[in-house]
């Protein structure tokens, strides 16, 4: 697993620049993504994916502890469609 710290001390590494630096580009990153999803934007970021928001219906499911029908809300979920170049380099 990697953590935002590890990319953060990547990125600061490769571009000679300090931890915290580092740290705060990737937050900058991640707040962007996180605002344009919270706008219901499409977020784009090419030779990587796209984030976007989908929608779910509401529904209906069971509790599996005692089978009674309950009614599972309509929500919103961020979604990752990788792009080509990422799925080509995960199937070498």
């Amino acid at each position: 697993m990697t953590t935002t710290n590890e990319i953060a001390d990547k990125i600061a590494t490769e571009h000679s620049l300090t931890k915290a630096q580092g740290k705060a580009i990737v937050e900058a990153v991640i707040s962007s993504i996180t605002d344009a999803a919270v706008a219901g934007n499409e977020t784009s970021l090419p030779g990587f994916g796209k984030f976007k928001v989908k929608e779910t219906p509401e529904r209906e499911a069971r509790n599996p502890a005692t089978g009674a029908t309950i009614k599972v809300a309509a929500a919103k979920k961020l979604a990752f469609t990788p792009a080509k170049a990422l799925k080509d380099a995960l199937n070498k």
